[in-house]
């Protein structure tokens, strides 16, 4: 099974979406793991959005509609909102 996630940074105010298999360890890597990438820069992350997938090609087409305009504009406006306000 796999995973789609998206994760907000508060402090910089920066999302991140992915998909990942095992989503708690990458969790853990998006907050500890190495101190350079572009993620590192911007810790901590916050879980705010996960969708599971039977297959691995089905979570890739949904992370890349996240990853749209749209999707970043829904993120943003709904999600981003709900969690924070």
């Amino acid at each position: 099974m796999y995973h789609v996630y998206v994760l907000h940074s508060p402090v910089y105010d920066k999302i991140y979406i992915g998909y990942s298999s095992d989503v708690g360890v990458r969790f853990i890597y998006h907050n500890q793991g190495p101190k350079k990438g572009w993620s590192s820069r911007y810790r901590p992350w916050y879980l705010i959005w996960l969708e599971a997938y039977q297959g691995k090609k089905e979570a890739m087409i949904r992370e890349r509609q996240l990853k749209s305009a749209r999707g970043r504009r829904w993120i943003r406006e709904e999600l981003i909102r709900a969690c924070w306000v």
